[in-house]
Protein backbone atom coordinates (compact mmCIF):
# COMPACT_ATOMS: atom_id res chain seq x y z
CA UNK A 1 0.00 0.00 0.00
CA UNK A 2 1.36 3.48 -0.81
CA UNK A 3 -0.24 6.77 1.27
CA UNK A 4 0.72 10.62 0.74
CA UNK A 5 -0.29 11.74 4.06
CA UNK A 6 -0.45 15.47 4.46
CA UNK A 7 1.75 16.67 6.85
CA UNK A 8 1.44 19.96 9.21
CA UNK A 9 2.97 22.32 6.67
CA UNK A 10 0.63 23.11 3.40
CA UNK A 11 1.31 20.67 0.36
CA UNK A 12 3.86 18.85 2.10
CA UNK A 13 3.58 15.17 2.40
CA UNK A 14 4.76 11.79 4.04
CA UNK A 15 5.11 8.97 1.12
CA UNK A 16 4.62 6.13 3.53
CA UNK A 17 4.07 2.52 1.97
CA UNK A 18 4.57 -1.26 2.99
CA UNK A 19 2.06 -3.96 3.68
CA UNK A 20 -1.79 -3.26 4.48
CA UNK A 21 -1.82 -4.86 8.57
CA UNK A 22 -5.65 -5.70 8.32
CA UNK A 23 -5.79 -6.07 11.77
CA UNK A 24 -4.61 -2.80 12.47
CA UNK A 25 -6.12 -1.46 9.33
CA UNK A 26 -2.56 0.76 8.71
CA UNK A 27 0.54 0.45 7.04
CA UNK A 28 2.89 -1.65 8.46
CA UNK A 29 6.58 -0.48 7.09
CA UNK A 30 8.38 -2.90 8.73
CA UNK A 31 6.89 -5.92 7.06
CA UNK A 32 9.64 -8.16 5.53
CA UNK A 33 8.34 -10.57 3.06
CA UNK A 34 11.95 -11.86 1.34
CA UNK A 35 9.87 -12.61 -1.78
CA UNK A 36 12.86 -10.91 -4.04
CA UNK A 37 10.50 -8.08 -5.17
CA UNK A 38 11.91 -4.76 -3.52
CA UNK A 39 13.11 -3.32 -7.10
CA UNK A 40 9.26 -4.14 -7.96
CA UNK A 41 8.37 -2.30 -5.26
CA UNK A 42 10.22 0.65 -5.39
CA UNK A 43 9.01 1.10 -9.29
CA UNK A 44 5.08 0.79 -8.13
CA UNK A 45 5.98 3.36 -5.40
CA UNK A 46 7.89 5.76 -8.09
CA UNK A 47 5.17 5.65 -10.26
CA UNK A 48 2.64 6.66 -8.17
CA UNK A 49 5.23 9.78 -7.08
CA UNK A 50 4.33 10.37 -10.80
CA UNK A 51 0.57 10.21 -10.69
CA UNK A 52 0.60 12.15 -6.87
CA UNK A 53 2.57 15.07 -8.57
CA UNK A 54 0.15 14.88 -11.97
CA UNK A 55 -2.95 16.11 -9.47
CA UNK A 56 -0.60 17.55 -7.40
CA UNK A 57 1.82 19.52 -9.11
CA UNK A 58 3.18 22.05 -6.28
CA UNK A 59 3.65 18.88 -3.71
CA UNK A 60 6.94 18.41 -1.67
CA UNK A 61 6.79 15.14 -1.46
CA UNK A 62 9.01 13.84 1.69
CA UNK A 63 10.36 9.82 1.90
CA UNK A 64 12.51 8.05 4.35
CA UNK A 65 13.05 4.69 5.61
CA UNK A 66 11.30 3.23 8.66
CA UNK A 67 14.89 1.34 8.91
CA UNK A 68 18.80 2.76 8.35
CA UNK A 69 18.89 -0.28 5.66
CA UNK A 70 15.32 0.93 4.08
CA UNK A 71 16.69 4.68 3.73
CA UNK A 72 20.08 3.05 2.31
CA UNK A 73 17.93 0.92 -0.34
CA UNK A 74 16.13 4.17 -1.44
CA UNK A 75 19.05 5.77 -2.14
CA UNK A 76 20.04 2.85 -3.91
CA UNK A 77 17.43 3.18 -6.00
CA UNK A 78 17.48 7.10 -6.62
CA UNK A 79 20.55 6.73 -7.60
CA UNK A 80 20.46 3.58 -9.97
CA UNK A 81 17.46 5.36 -11.45
CA UNK A 82 18.93 8.98 -11.50
CA UNK A 83 19.36 10.13 -14.91
CA UNK A 84 15.20 9.21 -15.40
CA UNK A 85 14.68 10.86 -12.09
CA UNK A 86 15.92 13.39 -12.77
CA UNK A 87 14.41 14.84 -15.68
CA UNK A 88 11.20 15.21 -14.25
CA UNK A 89 12.02 15.95 -10.52
CA UNK A 90 14.58 17.39 -8.26
CA UNK A 91 15.88 15.25 -5.14
CA UNK A 92 17.10 16.46 -2.06
CA UNK A 93 18.79 14.45 0.59
CA UNK A 94 18.88 15.49 4.34
CA UNK A 95 21.76 15.25 6.13
CA UNK A 96 23.06 14.39 9.37
CA UNK A 97 23.83 18.07 9.87
CA UNK A 98 20.07 18.40 9.33
CA UNK A 99 20.27 20.76 6.08
CA UNK A 100 18.25 19.66 3.09
CA UNK A 101 20.90 19.60 0.17
CA UNK A 102 20.58 18.77 -3.81
CA UNK A 103 20.84 14.62 -3.62
CA UNK A 104 24.37 13.44 -4.86
CA UNK A 105 25.45 9.66 -5.59
CA UNK A 106 27.56 8.02 -3.01
CA UNK A 107 26.20 10.72 0.40
CA UNK A 108 24.46 9.13 2.88
CA UNK A 109 21.40 10.37 3.63
CA UNK A 110 18.92 10.36 6.78
CA UNK A 111 15.33 11.40 4.32
CA UNK A 112 14.30 12.38 0.68
CA UNK A 113 12.48 15.50 -0.38
CA UNK A 114 11.05 15.03 -3.86
CA UNK A 115 9.61 18.07 -6.12
CA UNK A 116 8.33 18.34 -9.40
CA UNK A 117 10.48 20.26 -11.69
CA UNK A 118 7.46 22.72 -12.56
CA UNK A 119 6.75 23.39 -9.13
CA UNK A 120 6.35 26.79 -8.02
CA UNK A 121 7.64 26.55 -4.06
Amino acid sequence: MVEFQQTMQENVYNLAFGDYDEKAKSIDDLAVTNNGDSLKVLATVASTVYAFTEKHPNALIIATGSTAARTRLYRMGITNNLAEISEDFIIFGYTKDEKWVEFETGEDYEAFLVIKKENKF
